[in-house]
Parts: structure tokens; C-alpha cells; sequence
């Protein structure tokens, strides 16, 4: 399966570079270039990619803007949007998830890893940049006490559930959940989506949040 990709910046070089990075991969197609968020709002309704790298400051709409647009334009089965920029920024990275970014990567990521966050977003998982997950993670693990999910719907969640949710917001894969747990990928993945269900989480991305919000993860040990 290919995979369709819209890029949205406002630098036709830096457009150019990723077109490359990108199409050197066969399981990659570049099927559009934006270069403001209108544009990119545009385009993702003509071309229905299936990922949208998306930069934050592009004139006009800008990228904050235009993936609320399109995830509200895609539904939960439609684009997948990955915010990228040069800015390490708390509050473009808390935008980007309020907004309903399924990833948020700072540029300065090597071209192997460009195209892996493709295909992680793609498969249905969050993607955050290492030091910003912990940074997020700091932010919530200061926010205890504040409940973000109604008692009912935790209670609502099975004790694998809550295991598998966990287990998310550490950043791992339904396949190495399964490996974790000892079960299929498939049935990790059902995991998920039940939990996603229940939480009211619009994806992966919202679970992670989600978890460390509801203290349903825990804060990890300083590396």
C-alpha cells in the first residue's frame, strides 16, 4: 500500500527537500505542496491524503488552523496530520494536540526517521518527539488532581484496557504491545480502540494525553 502524503510549508526549498527525502521510499507518494494553511486545507479536500506533514507559521491560516480544519474535514478514519517545525515551542506543541495532530516533530529529524513518522502515523499511533514526550509528560504529571476524564468512563475500562493504555503513552506500538503482553497485534490493537472508545479519545495522540491527565500512566524515572 502507498502511502499518500500532502506537504504543507510556506518554503518551497524546504518542500522540495522533503518531496525527496520522501519519494526515495516506494511505499511513499508526495501527492500535493500548500503553501499556506488554506491552500493546505484546499488540497487535502481535492487529493484526500492519507498523512500531512503541516508547518506551524505559514501566512494567512497558518498550520494550527488548518489541522483543526482538516481533522474536522477527515473524520477519524480520514488524514492523519503531523505538525512540523523548527520552533521547540510548549505552547505550538499543546496547540498541535488541542487541534487534533496525531504527531508533532521538531525538523532537524534525519531523513530515515521522516519517513518511519510517515509510516507510524499512518498505522494509527502518536508520534512525539522524543524530548517533547517528556516534556509533556512533565506538564501532566504537574496537573494531578485535575480530573480530564468523567469517573464513569474510567470505571468503565477493563484492567487489560488500562494496562494496554499505559503501555501507549510509554510510545509503544500494538506490536510491541502484543510482544509486552503476550498477545496478537491485532488484539492490541482492539485494546486500543475499545479504550479510545470509552475515554472519548479522538486518536492515539488524545489517548496519551488522556492517560497522564487521568493518571491512568505513570511518571516515569529521570533518564
Amino acid at each position: 500500500m502507498t502511502i499518500r502524503v500532502l506537504l504543507a510549508d510556506d518554503q518551497a526549498l524546504v518542500r522540495a527537500g522533503f518531496r525527496v527525502l520522501l519519494e526515495r521510499a516506494d511505499d511513499i507518494e508526495v501527492v500535493g505542496e500548500a503553501g499556506d494553511g488554506d491552500e493546505a486545507v484546499a488540497l487535502a479536500r481535492a487529493r484526500r491524503p492519507d498523512v500531512v506533514l503541516m508547518d506551524v507559521r505559514m501566512p494567512g491560516c497558518d498550520g494550527l488552523a488548518a489541522t483543526r480544519r482538516i481533522v474536522a474535514d477527515a473524520g477519524p478514519s480520514g488524514a492523519k496530520v503531523v505538525v512540523l517545525t523548527t520552533f521547540d515551542l510548549d505552547r505550538y506543541l499543546f496547540a498541535a494536540l488541542r487541534a487534533g495532530a496525531s504527531g508533532f516533530l521538531l525538523k532537524d529529524l534525519e531523513p530515515d526517521a521522516l519517513r518511519q513518522a510517515v509510516r507510524t502515523v499512518h498505522a494509527g499511533d502518536a508520534l512525539l518527539a522524543p524530548r517533547l514526550t517528556r516534556r509533556l509528560i512533565s506538564v501532566f504529571a504537574d496537573r494531578a488532581g485535575r480530573p480530564a476524564v468523567a469517573p464513569e468512563r474510567l470505571a468503565a475500562l477493563t484492567a487489560r484496557e488500562r494496562e494496554v493504555v499505559a503501555l501507549v503513552a510509554d510510545g509503544l506500538s500494538d506490536r510491541e504491545i502484543g510482544d509486552r503482553l503476550a498477545m496478537r497485534p491485532a488484539t492490541a490493537k482492539t485494546h486500543v480502540n475499545r479504550a479510545m472508545a470509552k475515554l472519548g479519545a479522538r486518536d492515539r495522540a488524545q489517548l496519551v494525553v488522556l492517560a497522564y491527565q487521568s493518571g491512568l500512566a505513570g511518571v516515569p524515572r529521570p533518564e
